[in-house]
């Protein structure tokens, strides 16, 4: 496990974020005893979870666009990592996207609290779950096995999306929203189809 903890934390992106989460938490900690800090720390990670989810099904496995930047942003984001599922650098989200995309709920929760350790613990929850997320997405694609049986499962899911089809199963650290809206089905019944992402256009 050793050389894959090493191998996670060594990488430029994961760097980043962990240098950001640790300075959001010094930010926040001496208002530890405020309850609104905790509550803006659990709306950040929650507005992850449910971005995670909704980034990776109509984003991420959109129809290729034709406009060439785009689509390489794209190819990069995730449709090469269809392809290559395995490659280490295609398993981490880039600061250049990660960065930006926070930016913009990091206005909005400045907007409506008007108060900078509040939108600092927002974003710190936004940071954690990313961290979160990173973590579960490199296990599900390195020869790790999970501690915790939900570890192992939601591994196999996630493999599910990647060797079974890609139209099922978007969440990668929690199945909540796929049930919810209709993503997630039992593996047994669903036809193997050959991955858009794969194939450089929608199956």
């Amino acid at each position: 496990m050793r050389p894959y903890i090493k191998e996670f934390f060594t990488h430029v992106d994961i760097c980043v974020m962990c240098v950001l989460l640790v300075a959001g938490w010094t930010v926040i900690l001496p208002h530890a005893n405020e309850g609104t800090i905790w509550l803006a720390l659990v709306i950040g990670m929650a507005g992850y979870a449910l971005s995670e989810y909704m980034i990776h099904r109509f984003l991420f496995h959109m129809k290729p666009p034709k406009h060439p930047l785009l689509l390489a942003m794209l190819r990069r984001l995730h449709y090469d990592h269809h392809i290559y599922p395995n490659e280490l650098h295609l398993l981490f989200l880039p600061v250049w996207y990660s960065l930006p995309v926070m930016a913009g709920p990091a206005l909005i929760a400045y907007g409506v609290t008007r108060d900078t350790v509040l939108t600092i613990a927002f974003v710190t929850g936004v940071i954690s779950f990313l961290l979160y997320y990173e973590w579960t997405h490199f296990v599900a694609h390195r020869p790790i096995k999970p501690i915790t049986p939900w570890g192992r499962w939601m591994k196999k899911v996630h493999l599910w999306h990647h060797y079974k089809s890609e139209h099922y199963w978007y969440g990668v650290t929690n199945p909540l929203f796929d049930v919810m809206l209709g993503t997630f089905r039992d593996e047994q019944q669903v036809e193997k189809k050959r991955n858009g992402a794969q194939s450089g256009r929608k199956s």
